[in-house]
Order: C-alpha cells, then structure tokens, then sequence
C-alpha cells in the first residue's frame, strides 16, 4: 500500500464488541427419534467477559490472550465474506479456553459481527455462527450472545442451520452465581468431544421424555415465578442423568473435575440445591437465593479447600443484555 492508502487505513474507525460467558446446564433430548437432537438449557453470566476492539489494518495481527485464535477466525470470515486488507484485533478481557463456559462461540461471534460493524455488511450472529461453524450442537451460547438471560434452545433437525431459540427469560440478577474452575484441568473438546458423541450408547427415549418435561413444566415456570428451589430441582435432574450418561466420557464420574466435583458434593451437603457442571466443565456453577447465603457458602468453602492450588472460585451474577457492539 502507498502511505496515502496507509493513512485512509489509519483513520477507518473501530468496532469494540463485549460479549461473555455462558452456563450450559443440560441437554435434555440427546436421543433425537423426534427429529430434533440435543436442546440444552443455559444461561448469559455477567463475568467472565470477553472485550475487544478491531480496526483496519495492512496484515491480520492480534494481542492479548487467544491472539492466535483470533486470527484464524479474523482471516476464515474475512475470507468467505471476500472482505480485502487486513485488521487488528485488541483483546482486552477473555473467557477461560476449555472450560465449558463457551469461549469459542463467543470470539467467533465478537470477532464476526465486529467485521460486519466495521464494513458495513448486514449479517447477522446466525450467519455468522454457520461461517464459524458454532452451534452444532448447543444453540446456547448463539441465543446469550443475542438475546442474554435465560435461553433455551431447540435441538437441530437435519435441516437445521443452527439450532433455534425457543425460549427466553431474564434470569434473577439477585440470584448470584458461583463459578468454581479448576485451573489445572481442561474439560472435553475438540476430537475428544466429537469421540464422546459418537462412541456413547443411545440415549434411552424415557430420560429424553422425563428432561423435556422438566425444562418446559419446572425450570421455565421456576425462573418465570422466581422460584429457586424448583428451578434448581429441574437443573439437578438434567445434571444428574446427563453427566451419568456422559461419565464414560469424563474419567467415569458425573463431573470431568474431582476437585470440582468436591467442592459441589460439600456445597450439596452444605444445603445447596442448584449447582452442576458447565458443559463438558471443568467449570462448576451453584445458584444461590441471596448474596448473603452465597458469601457463606463461599467462606465455607474457602474455609475448607481453601489450600487448593487449582481452585479459582468467582462469584458473579446472570447478565440479562445482549452483546454490546459499537463504533469506537
């Protein structure tokens, strides 16, 4: 490019996108006789985010955590979209890699309607999400990313692009929200992950019918009437049947973490009655009713495993917004 052409580039605007992270609480049709497979429960959390800025630039760069991830995705939508010149990408915050809190959907999303912001496209995060290839399963992160709050997603049929939101809710932002990572482990992905789903046994067709009646007659009417106990029944049931059905998967047990899977048996000891898995995990969550309850729980917990190197605890809250994108 000649200076001329390096100044036009320099004085282009900037998009900044912020988008976070997701719980995946369940699938609850992983049998798919119906048509449809998969359907999962989720929910937009208010912490971990991910913040970036993007701008025109001569070459495909970035900096900060994910940075290389980043560019891949950067030069595969530039690519299919035939958008020429390159584009910086600033990464500010991040959500974890691997940890079942639905990093990659999110930077694939941020980074594509960033590109559609800053050229002036008009797509959408569904089409970006079928350029990226997310959503192939969960529609979750995809609905968070648009909508916020409560999502519950559809499953896919055959002809299914991605799959479709069928229901949304704000979730209590009074209702905070443990997360427990463990930093020494990484949760199922990649080949791993596709493996899993194609060497697992059927799903039987009665537990398909048993999470599908309580997603639609306990979890969505529980969020509606802000009834926590009933809620947390309905996700402990999808936790229970689903992370026995993919224990195989996991190190034989119902959390992919022992030391996650700790602290979630003393928060159940403890009284707790919403907690699980994210995902494939590491990551565990717990809902609680008040901020008073969830900082004794977490002082009980601290007070207990405290010495654990690896366990990284966070207490946030349900994000009821979708992803902010602007002009910068």
């Amino acid at each position: 490019m000649t200076k001329l052409d390096l100044d036009r580039v320099a004085a282009q605007p900037s998009v900044a996108v912020r988008t976070s992270a997701r719980l995946h609480m369940g699938f609850f049709d992983l049998n798919g006789t119906l048509g449809r497979k998969f359907g999962s429960i989720g929910v937009s959390l208010n912490q971990p985010a991910l913040s970036l800025i993007i701008s025109r630039a001569t070459e495909f760069t970035a900096e900060g955590q994910a940075a290389e991830r980043a560019i891949e995705i950067a030069k595969r939508i530039a690519s299919l979209l035939k958008i020429t010149g390159g584009m910086h990408i600033r990464l500010q915050h991040v959500i974890p890699e691997h940890s079942g809190l639905g990093s990659g959907t999110q930077l694939s999303l941020a980074i594509g309607m960033g590109l559609n912001a800053l050229h002036q496209r008009d797509l959408t995060a569904n089409k970006i999400a079928v350029i990226t290839q997310r959503g192939l399963r969960s529609g979750i992160g995809l609905g968070t990313f648009a909508l916020g709050g409560l999502i519950v997603d559809g499953g896919r049929a055959k002809t299914s692009p991605i799959p479709p939101v069928i229901a949304h809710a704000d979730f209590p932002e009074d209702w905070p929200i443990l997360l427990i990572f463990d930093k020494g482990h990484l949760g199922v992905h990649g080949a791993e992950e596709l493996s899993a789903f194609q060497n697992l046994p059927p799903f039987p067709d009665a537990s398909a019918a048993l999470l599908c009646r309580h997603v639609l007659m306990q979890a969505l009417p529980a969020v509606a009437e802000r009834d926590l106990p009933a809620f947390g029944q309905a996700i402990q049931v999808l936790q229970a049947v689903t992370g026995d059905y993919f224990a195989p998967a996991q190190g034989g047990s119902r959390y992919t973490s022992p030391l996650v899977a700790k602290v979630l048996k003393q928060l159940e000891a403890n009284g707790v009655g919403c907690f699980g898995q994210s995902s494939w995990g590491p990551t565990g969550f717990a809902v609680f009713a008040n901020q008073c309850e969830a900082e004794k729980q977490l002082k009980l917990i601290i007070d207990t495993l405290g010495h654990e190197e690896d366990l990284e605890l966070l207490l946030t809250k349900a994000n009821n917004q979708p992803s902010q994108i602007r002009l910068s």
